[in-house]
């Protein structure tokens, strides 16, 4: 069984875009994903509004909560916390995981080879991270392939995301997970690794040069 959620989803709450939440799942079920979660910039609250969403699309897709936070050296994907209550802003990386993983948490650094607001080669050996964001689909595949590599080459897998900011961006790289993904056990499908990253762009891109 494949599983397929878009783990990086941003709305008008990250306060950077315009973009309806509602809008973002009506393009997640249009593109057939079964999940889509929303990494609101810096705040947990600030993904408050899905609770609502969630009971309204129950039936056709899960949505999962989760925080886009800016560490001293750059951005993570983190789920399974309230980052309010447990972190300050821009606490060293290390600090992060060891308090995220410590409250029943996972760490994921976004898009890690992204000019200015990424871990980089800190990926390669920082410990505690429960995955690597391989896709993201904000990012030339320069940015990615890196980050790919550097999970493979650390053992660990990389999940997919489209950092989307516009509902027209959601899928465009998602999770595939090769078991059902329900609220009870996303943390531990996290943890476990039974996933990888996928780039419909990249996909594209190789059927029409074949």
């Amino acid at each position: 069984m494949k599983f397929k959620v878009d783990l990086h989803v941003h709305s008008l709450y990250s306060e950077d875009n315009c973009a309806d939440p509602e809008e973002m799942v009506l393009r997640a079920i249009e593109m057939k994903l079964d999940g889509l979660a929303f990494t609101e910039h810096y705040s947990y609250a600030a993904s408050g509004h899905i609770e609502t969403l969630k009971e309204k699309y129950s039936s056709t897709v899960r949505i999962f909560r989760g925080v886009e936070y800016s560490s001293a050296e750059g951005h993570c994907l983190i789920f399974g916390v309230d980052t309010d209550s447990l972190l300050l802003r821009h606490a060293p990386v290390e600090e992060v995981i060891s308090i995220v993983n410590e409250a029943g948490g996972v760490v994921i650094p976004s898009h890690p080879y992204r000019r200015g607001t990424s871990l980089g080669d800190l990926v390669l050996t920082v410990q505690g991270i429960c995955a690597l964001e391989g896709h993201n689909g904000c990012n030339m595949p320069s940015f990615n392939a890196p980050a790919v590599e550097a999970a493979k080459n650390r053992n660990l897998p990389y999940t997919g995301g489209s950092d989307a900011h516009s509902p027209e961006e959601v899928g465009s790289c998602y999770t595939e997970f090769y078991d059902e993904v329900t609220y009870g056990n996303f943390i531990h499908l996290l943890r476990q690794g039974r996933y990888q990253g996928v780039d419909t762009r990249r996909m594209s891109f190789l059927s029409r040069i074949r």
